[in-house]
């Protein structure tokens, strides 16, 4: 395969694409979308809406309904991902590593970017689902908290290892074991999603930021502050300064960081509570430091000189979006090489060129080193052992728990 340049966007287009692509809605955008969006279908109804629908409530954990498996005789796949969220060439209409995998396989892939918020895919898919129906889809791309979900409902394959020895030998540690799918029976991750902390130099003016403390009490910072409207980003890296383990907190914990962090409004300490629009305000100075995720601040700094980030020592919270096989899919084996084939380094490290998410691919450092020597030696894109060590994971939630947390968070945030 040749190597290609790929094409380098801005902060502002890329936050443009996101909040007019991702969600359709201008105040909207996907990160502040992707998890806590599973707060507005449980406050509003949540798993009894569900039940209400045929739909068995979460709990359980089985493999999906197989489809007899066609991959034999029908070379395809369908495949719906996220937008913008796949490697493209200059021109933006071919996909180089999908068009590789076609040519060395025989497999053509149909490649929709049809997801765009992961309760209105849900949506879209449920009524398949809980018919025992095929969707369609032989493979699909979801954020952990609704991969979870799908996973307890039973509506999720099993996979097969002897079809994926480079995704089983190449996962990264730090994505191995979610307590969601333990081992990755189901599923793999497509990218991984880190939250940080970014800081504008000129406007710190000399002001040293290295933790959620410094962001919450230091009198400098008063009203030159950000933090996100994604409840487990904010609350997790809250928790994470306060000594808990976002992976097994209480509920007494979950109160404390959310009374943490009403102080911090009270005062005026905080600003605002955004989604990835902290660009702009961290850009221009607005904010003088906020939590961000790991693949805007990637853009921010080649932009913008005075833009950089720091990671706690108390940790980060890192999430993932994820590949997984629907019940009845006709394609199951052609879609489980497609995974494989994306955990090879070569083909990693295109997608991770062009993404700059956090890559979760281990060994896949010197590959993309050869298409952008900047993006493989930045740890926001391939963690070092080191910042591997230092990611969490929120903890998953049951519906009780999400309708609760939500609803404080969003008052929290004026929601």
């Amino acid at each position: 395969m040749e190597q290609y340049e790929p094409e380098r966007l801005s902060a502002v287009q890329v936050a443009a694409m996101r909040r007019s692509l991702r969600t359709g809605r201008a105040s909207l955008t996907r990160r502040s979308l992707l998890r806590a969006s599973a707060g507005g279908v449980l406050a509003a109804g949540g798993l009894g809406a569900l039940s209400a629908c045929g739909i068995p409530p979460a709990g359980r954990t089985q493999g999906g309904v197989a489809a007899e498996d066609h991959s034999a005789k029908e070379k395809e796949i369908a495949f719906s991902n996220w937008t913008e969220y796949m490697d493209v060439d200059d021109s933006g209409k071919r996909h180089p590593t999908l068009e590789a995998f076609t040519e060395r396989t025989g497999i053509k892939v149909t490649y929709t970017e049809d997801i765009n918020d992961n309760n209105e895919f849900f949506g879209k898919i449920k009524p398949q689902l809980a018919a025992g129906q095929e969707t369609g889809r032989d493979l699909i791309v979801l954020t952990d908290w609704l991969a979870g979900r799908l996973i307890r409902l039973g509506w999720v394959q099993k996979l097969d290892p002897a079809h994926l020895p480079h995704a089983f030998a190449n996962l990264s540690p730090q994505f191995r074991d979610p307590d969601w799918d333990p081992g990755r029976a189901y599923s793999y991750p497509w990218q991984g999603i880190s939250a940080v902390i970014a800081y504008n130099k000129k406007a710190l003016d000399g002001i040293e930021v290295t933790s959620v403390s410094d962001l919450l009490d230091n009198p400098r910072l008063k009203g030159r502050v950000g933090f996100l409207t994604e409840m487990r980003d904010t609350v997790g890296m809250t928790l994470l300064d306060m000594g808990k383990d976002p992976g097994k907190f209480t509920d007494d914990d979950y109160d404390a960081a959310i009374a943490r962090l009403q102080r911090a409004v009270d005062k005026g300490q905080i600003r605002r509570f955004t989604g990835n629009d902290y660009t702009s305000d961290l850009s221009k100075g607005d904010f003088a430091a906020c939590l961000a995720w790991a693949g805007d601040v990637v853009q921010l700094k080649a932009d913008n000189p005075d833009i950089d980030f720091v990671i706690p020592d108390s940790g980060y919270i890192t999430s993932s979006d994820n590949l997984l096989i629907p019940d009845k899919a006709r394609h199951k084996t052609n879609a489980e090489r497609l995974i494989d084939y994306y955990y090879e380094p070569q083909a990693a490290a295109r997608l991770a060129a062009y993404i700059n998410y956090v890559c979760p691919v281990d060994g896949v450092k010197e590959e993309l080193a050869k298409i952008d020597r900047d993006a493989a030696d930045n740890p926001l894109i391939i963690p070092d052992k080191a910042m591997q060590a230092r990611s969490r994971s929120f903890r998953s939630l049951s519906s009780k728990e999400e309708t609760a947390y939500e609803t404080k968070f969003a008052k929290l945030t004026g929601a």
